[in-house]
């Protein structure tokens, strides 16, 4: 049973958009994008998927709060904050972190969406799956339901596993997504068949020893997670490069992608097909998991969407 508002995101707007390319095609690929950024301009692409088991438990539970975790652009953040908005929940944000003089975009639409924000130093941040911490923040903020960084945690792998319900995943040879803490990638095993590879591209560096979670061992050895070439220097990093790619794979394919995620994702994919990463005959999925938002702090102009 749904005990959420019917109209938090709209799932039907998802579609999935074939990519033809001369460069693909030549490489006798054929590439989609599930555009998952279409379901809602804020609580974004795979967010939805994350956030809703636990919206769900919080509303079954009776907890009036959601508390969770993220940084100054945490597309996670902007997205609690409205979907316990629209589900009629308070929201606590707790932020890693001095706060600065002026609040980033994500912050200050955070606030306007009624979010409570609590800056803490990045040593008390780095407690956030401590226990004792925890139950600490259970006891100050009257019991809320917390939601880890990002999601995380089988609650919200239960939900990234139904991101392939949207389409027609089965006849794809890879699916693909970017990494970041590897929830949207476990959900996305876990609903892929045996004949699937499925591929995350890493956006952010010390992802070499990551662990799946709730992933079995035969899932384990079809999926590959690539650490090392994608990331541009690290989360959230940028350079010319990227943003010219983001500006010209708009030119060509009218998809808009931000800097954090899913222009590291597509510039990966590319890269990939032209270095025959993928047998030919491939089908690919690509994963956009949203995340516009973050490109209102670059500079006006950067990009041309």
């Amino acid at each position: 049973m749904n005990l959420l508002p019917e109209n938090i995101v709209n799932i039907s707007a998802a579609s999935t958009d074939e990519v033809q390319l001369p460069m693909i095609n030549n490489h006798n690929i054929a590439l989609d994008i599930l555009r998952l950024d279409k379901i809602d301009p804020i609580i974004s692409g795979n967010k939805w998927f994350k956030l809703k088991y636990y919206l769900e438990n919080a509303v079954q539970n009776g907890q009036q709060r959601i508390l969770t975790f993220g940084g100054a652009y945490s597309n996670h953040i902007i997205a609690t904050a409205c979907a316990a908005s629209k589900a009629g929940l308070q929201s606590i944000g707790i932020i890693r972190g001095e706060k600065p003089a002026q609040l980033s975009h994500t912050l200050s639409d955070a606030v306007q969406l009624g979010m409570q924000l609590v800056f803490i130093s990045r040593d008390q941040y780095n407690q956030k799956n401590n226990p004792a911490f925890i139950e600490q923040l259970k006891q100050e903020y009257d019991n809320p339901c917390i939601i880890p960084e990002g999601g995380e945690g089988s609650t919200g792998i239960k939900g990234a596993a139904c991101i392939l319900q949207l389409t027609d995943a089965k006849k794809y040879t890879h699916v693909l997504c970017a990494v970041g803490t590897g929830t949207m990638l476990s959900g996305l095993v876990t609903s892929t068949t045996q004949h699937q590879q499925a591929v995350g591209i890493a956006v952010l560096k010390g992802l070499a020893n990551i662990q799946l979670p709730a992933i079995s061992v035969k899932d384990q050895q079809r999926t590959s997670i690539l650490t090392d070439d994608y990331h541009f220097g690290g989360y959230a990093k940028k350079n010319d490069v990227l943003l010219n790619f983001m500006n010209e794979w708009y030119d060509a394919t009218g998809i808009p992608t931000d800097f954090v995620y899913t222009g590291k994702l597509l510039f990966a994919v590319i890269d990939l097909i032209k270095k025959d990463y993928f047998p030919a005959q491939s089908r690919l999925l690509v994963i956009h998991s949203g995340g516009l938002q973050g490109n209102k702090s670059l500079p006006l102009k950067t990009l041309r969407f």
